[in-house]
C-alpha cells in the first residue's frame, strides 16, 4: 500500500462515513461502537460535555476528532478481517503491549497518538 494512504482505513466497517456527499457522517457510530456516554465522549474528544451533539450543529472540533477515531476503529476492524465484534472486544480488553491498558481507555486518557502508532505498527507487521 502506498505510504500516502497507509494511515487511512480502506473500508468503513462501522458506518461512520456517508457514501452520499450531501449527508453528514454518522457521528454516533464512534460512541456507539466504543460504548461511550456523552461525558466519556466529551473526555475522549476534549470537547465540553455541553457541546457534544451529533446533528448538523456538531462542532468542528468534535466532528474532526470523531472522524480521526472512526478511522482508527475501522483500521482495527480491518486487522480483525472485518469482524466488528472481535475488534470491539479488543478495544475493551486490557492489552499488555499497551501497558495493561485497554485501547478504549487509552482514548479516554488522551493517548490517541500512541494508540494510532500502535495500530500502524500492527498493520506493518502483517
Amino acid at each position: 500500500m502506498p505510504q500516502l494512504i497507509a494511515n487511512i482505513a480502506q473500508k468503513d466497517y462501522i458506518g461512520f462515513f456517508s457514501t452520499n456527499a450531501d449527508e453528514l457522517p454518522n457521528y454516533r457510530a464512534v460512541p456507539d461502537f466504543l460504548k461511550l456516554d456523552k461525558k466519556q465522549t466529551s473526555r475522549i474528544t476534549q470537547v465540553p460535555t455541553a457541546s457534544v451533539r451529533f446533528d448538523v450543529k456538531i462542532s468542528k472540533d468534535l466532528a474532526e476528532r470523531l472522524a480521526q477515531i472512526a478511522n482508527i476503529v475501522n483500521r482495527v476492524v480491518a486487522l480483525f478481517d472485518g469482524d466488528v465484534q472481535k475488534a470491539a472486544l479488543w478495544f475493551q480488553t486490557r492489552n499488555p503491549l499497551l501497558g495493561e491498558v485497554a485501547p478504549r481507555d487509552m482514548l479516554r486518557m488522551n493517548r490517541f497518538n500512541r494508540l494510532a502508532k500502535y495500530v500502524a505498527e500492527a498493520e506493518q507487521a502483517l
